[in-house]
């Protein structure tokens, strides 16, 4: 590979009558640098344009040196960008003044108040950036760092339409992964998007966006496009600006500041998952950004059809594994009585992750950064608004559900496979008003729960494969009918 004119490259070493090494070095790959030659106390002669417009492109990179710590590095594409390299505070670092344009060189040299590190120059024009960026060093200032503050400083500025477009070209890229978006989703968003946002919000700066703006626009579009479309206003301009905060950006959000039910509600409010929307629910909760024992937890009170509160509280005495039981006190419990919920295995396979993980803690599955308290009582609320989400990615009609819709899937699903609605109603800590019967029906029917909640978690795990669970449902109507009086756990 032959030098470049005005240049040498390669190694010719000698040494002088007082001991000193003569000659010149070059680096190992994977950086080849071409050094001017000295005289005095300077380079003989700087580079100049013509010797720019010359360099080729080689192999690997190699670098070109100038003046006052600043070269030319030419990569093997041939771009040559002017690069300055200087310790400040202790530091080495490299800051790319800019890359060297021909055509800049042909016109007028621009002032030094319109350059900016990054741009397209001449060799003028950064010799006066290299100027610049040794007097910040002098000062004990970086400039690398300004020019990457700066940077930032621009994307700050971007406008919501700016970014709302970032924010729709990621989700549409294959490249973004599990980010990627269903086409129908995203078709829906921008149409949202395009309607009813951009021509109110677009040209605004970030921080321009406020709660009260958003509100305001979401009342217009519900008066005009129905509520429907407003909310999805706001879950555009949310994400939107989740994008944005993904993105490094430091800036608050205002959708967050407005709750979906502020905006509009939809009857009706009661929801129970069929078993092909169970399927979706499980199969998606595999897959959503959360922690493993979230998503169990999610699933756990799933099979046990317990209020969320009675979950979160829940702590390891009130756990029998030797009898697959918990029994929740009565002071937990809404009607003030304690109630004994049979384990199915599946149950109890969660329980045993959670006392794997959580064995420190007194609940069964403590706060995130404190073992000493229990979850918030929003957290499995995000992870079924995650589940949700994912799951509209391919299915842009889902109804969303939450918590309580998970005890109201219980309820439904097992009326639905005929099992004795007394059962169901214990189960649901339902108890009867008679206060004698209702003692009696506790013990009386927790061998037919037990059978009847590991039927239950056996129906999920079917419609999870896709099968049909009628003869497991069977099977279990079949043992609990053979159940005898002398099986109660607590005889007189």
């Amino acid at each position: 590979m032959s030098p470049q004119p005005g240049h040498f490259v390669g190694s010719d070493v000698g040494m002088a009558q007082d001991g000193r090494e003569t000659g010149f070095r070059y680096q190992q790959p994977p950086l080849l640098v071409s050094v001017r030659p000295r005289t005095g106390c300077g380079f003989m002669g700087d580079l100049t344009d013509k010797e720019l417009k010359n360099l080729k492109p080689r192999a690997k990179l190699y670098k070109v040196t100038d003046r006052d710590g600043m070269h030319a590095a030419v990569t093997p594409t041939g771009v040559i960008s002017f690069r300055y390299q200087y310790r400040v505070n202790g530091r080495q670092e490299v800051l790319t003044i800019g890359r060297y344009s021909a055509e800049a060189a042909r016109k007028l040299t621009r002032a030094p108040e319109a350059l900016e590190y990054g741009m397209d120059v001449s060799l003028a024009e950064a010799r006066t950036l290299l100027a610049r960026a040794r007097r910040q060093v002098e000062r004990g200032e970086s400039p690398s760092k300004a020019k990457v503050e700066k940077r930032t400083a621009s994307a700050e500025a971007l406008t919501f339409g700016g970014w709302a477009e970032a924010y729709f070209k990621h989700k549409a890229d294959p490249k973004s992964g599990a980010e990627k978006l269903a086409d129908s989703t995203l078709a829906m968003r921008r149409s949202v998007y395009d309607r009813a946002i951009a021509g109110e919000l677009s040209k605004l700066k970030l921080a321009e966006v406020t709660p009260q703006r958003l509100k305001r626009l979401c009342d217009e579009v519900k008066g005009k496009r129905g509520p429907a479309v407003a909310v999805h206003v706001r879950e555009v301009v949310l994400l939107v600006f989740r994008h944005a905060q993904g993105s490094g950006l430091d800036v608050s959000n205002p959708a967050e500041s407005i709750r979906t039910s502020a905006i509009a509600t939809f009857e009706p409010r009661d929801r129970a998952l069929s078993p092909s929307e169970v399927r979706a629910v499980l199969a998606a909760l595999e897959h959503v950004t959360a922690a493993p024992t979230l998503r169990s937890a999610v699933k756990f009170v799933l099979l046990t059809g317990v209020r969320k509160s009675e979950f979160i509280d829940a702590t390891w005495k009130e756990i029998d594994f030797a009898a697959a039981r918990w029994t929740i006190p009565a002071e937990r419990m809404k009607a003030g009585k304690a109630h004994v919920v049979p384990l199915s295995d599946q149950a109890l396979d969660i329980l045993t992750a959670f006392r794997t993980m959580f064995g420190a803690s007194r609940y069964l599955h403590p706060g995130r950064y404190d073992g000493d308290t229990p979850i918030s009582n929003a957290t499995l609320n995000r992870v079924i608004d995650a589940v949700v989400e994912r799951i509209r990615e391919d299915d842009s009609d889902f109804q969303s559900f939450g918590v309580h819709d998970l005890r109201r899937t219980f309820s439904t699903g097992l009326n639905r496979a005929k099992f004795d609605d007394r059962w169901i109603e214990m189960s649901l800590a339902h108890a009867p008003r008679n206060r004698i019967a209702a003692v009696y029906n506790v013990n009386r029917y927790l061998a037919e729960r037990n059978i009847m909640l590991q039927c239950w978690a056996d129906m999920l795990d079917a419609w999870v494969k896709g099968e049909s669970a009628k003869e497991v449902i069977a099977d279990a109507k079949r043992r609990a009918a053979e159940v005898h009086d002398d099986e109660l756990d607590d005889d007189l």
